[in-house]
Protein backbone atom coordinates (compact mmCIF):
# COMPACT_ATOMS: atom_id res chain seq x y z
CA UNK A 1 0.00 0.00 0.00
CA UNK A 2 1.06 3.68 -0.91
CA UNK A 3 1.23 6.10 2.02
CA UNK A 4 0.16 9.82 0.02
CA UNK A 5 2.50 12.44 2.09
CA UNK A 6 0.98 15.54 2.42
CA UNK A 7 3.37 18.33 0.21
CA UNK A 8 3.77 22.01 2.07
CA UNK A 9 1.54 24.80 0.85
CA UNK A 10 2.49 28.66 1.14
CA UNK A 11 -0.01 30.32 3.04
CA UNK A 12 0.45 33.29 0.93
CA UNK A 13 -0.42 32.14 -2.73
CA UNK A 14 -1.30 28.32 -2.11
CA UNK A 15 1.89 27.22 -4.44
CA UNK A 16 3.08 23.60 -3.48
CA UNK A 17 6.97 23.81 -2.03
CA UNK A 18 8.88 21.56 -3.96
CA UNK A 19 11.88 19.72 -2.01
CA UNK A 20 14.76 21.82 -1.58
CA UNK A 21 12.87 25.08 -2.29
CA UNK A 22 13.36 27.64 0.48
CA UNK A 23 10.46 28.77 2.55
CA UNK A 24 9.50 29.85 6.23
CA UNK A 25 6.90 27.80 8.76
CA UNK A 26 6.72 29.36 12.16
CA UNK A 27 3.00 29.65 14.15
CA UNK A 28 0.89 32.13 13.44
CA UNK A 29 2.21 35.37 15.68
CA UNK A 30 -1.31 36.21 17.24
CA UNK A 31 -3.08 32.67 18.27
CA UNK A 32 0.13 30.14 17.63
CA UNK A 33 -2.64 27.60 16.95
CA UNK A 34 -2.02 27.59 12.96
CA UNK A 35 1.57 27.26 11.40
CA UNK A 36 2.00 29.57 8.73
CA UNK A 37 4.27 28.69 5.67
CA UNK A 38 5.92 31.25 3.19
CA UNK A 39 7.61 30.65 0.22
CA UNK A 40 10.13 32.19 -1.25
CA UNK A 41 8.31 34.62 -3.15
CA UNK A 42 6.13 35.55 -1.23
CA UNK A 43 8.43 36.19 1.62
CA UNK A 44 10.82 38.53 -1.01
CA UNK A 45 7.01 40.19 -2.21
CA UNK A 46 6.05 40.69 1.00
CA UNK A 47 2.51 39.52 0.07
CA UNK A 48 -0.02 38.85 3.06
CA UNK A 49 -1.20 35.84 4.69
CA UNK A 50 -4.31 35.11 6.36
CA UNK A 51 -4.39 32.79 9.93
CA UNK A 52 -7.19 30.27 8.81
CA UNK A 53 -8.31 29.90 12.75
CA UNK A 54 -7.60 33.48 14.07
CA UNK A 55 -7.89 35.86 10.68
CA UNK A 56 -4.64 37.74 11.31
CA UNK A 57 -3.27 39.29 8.58
CA UNK A 58 0.47 39.62 8.09
CA UNK A 59 2.90 40.87 5.91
Amino acid sequence: MTEKIAMKRCTSCNSVIAPGEHFAEFPCPRCGKTIIIRCEKCKVLVNEYTCPECGFIGP
